[in-house]
């Protein structure tokens, strides 16, 4: 780590205010493309998904609550799983707080998995969590959004993920889709996003891009191998 070119601070302001013109280019990048997401057309939502809750079934028109837009997470937890997801609930971790902001620009924020309610319930508690985590256990809403595969499609190759042909190793995988309800309650799914696009909603790995080491994560068996559930780290 200390193999490092080392200069002058005058020498590392010169080489800091080049990055920060690029940095200032990206950023700018970024807010157009913003704007093309928030641009893309909708497609309204005419299939009346129900979902399992601790106070009973709602409506996804219902996970809205007061708002006009929302924002679910597909987090994975199959029906059989003893756990969930750890990457999942790293992502959980992240935006557990912020859900009281997001309402104040009228978002709703609710995670979904296909374990039963009393699963969510247990595990939030375990980890503390205050965020709504409903089930669609019965329901088509994870298979018609591209979060969950069947056996079958498994079986046969014939799964899609991330808007492509995929291979994906679990019956269950992450996600994040948006959708907007009109003031005649007419719903409309606005967007989607899989895979490495949901690295943008994790503040952990923004703040580890900045470090010397970044994430880390080279020479893993995979790049999130070192991610534990919150309670499993060992004390530092």
């Amino acid at each position: 780590m200390t193999d490092h070119t080392i200069v002058s601070r005058d020498e590392w302001l010169d080489a800091r205010t080049a990055l920060l013109e690029k940095e200032k280019a990206f950023t700018r990048q970024r807010d157009a493309l913003s704007q093309e997401r928030r641009a893309l057309p909708w497609v309204e939502v005419s299939k009346p998904y129900m979902f399992e809750t601790p106070t009973g079934e709602k409506s996804l028109s219902d996970l809205f609550g007061n708002h006009s837009q929302l924002v679910i997470y597909h987090f994975m937890y199959g029906p059989d799983w003893e756990v969930p997801c750890k990457s999942c609930s790293f992502w959980a971790d992240n935006f557990e707080r912020n859900i009281i902001h997001l309402a104040a620009r009228d978002v709703a924020m609710v995670a979904v998995s296909r374990a039963p309610v009393a699963s969510l319930e247990a595990f939030k508690k375990r980890m503390g969590w205050s965020f709504d985590w409903v089930s669609s256990e019965n329901s088509d809403f994870n298979y018609d959004f591209e979060v969950s595969f069947t056996d079958e499609a498994r079986e046969n190759g014939d799964l899609r993920y991330n808007y492509q042909p995929s291979q994906f190793p679990a019956s269950d995988a992450p996600g994040i889709s948006v959708f907007s309800k009109s003031d005649d309650v007419t719903i409309y799914h606005t967007y989607s996003t899989f895979g490495r696009g949901l690295d943008m909603m994790n503040a952990a790995y923004h703040y580890l891009d900045l470090v010397p080491k970044g994430r880390d994560e080279a020479g893993l068996d995979n790049p999130m191998a070192w991610v534990r559930l919150r309670d499993d780290y060992a004390p530092n």
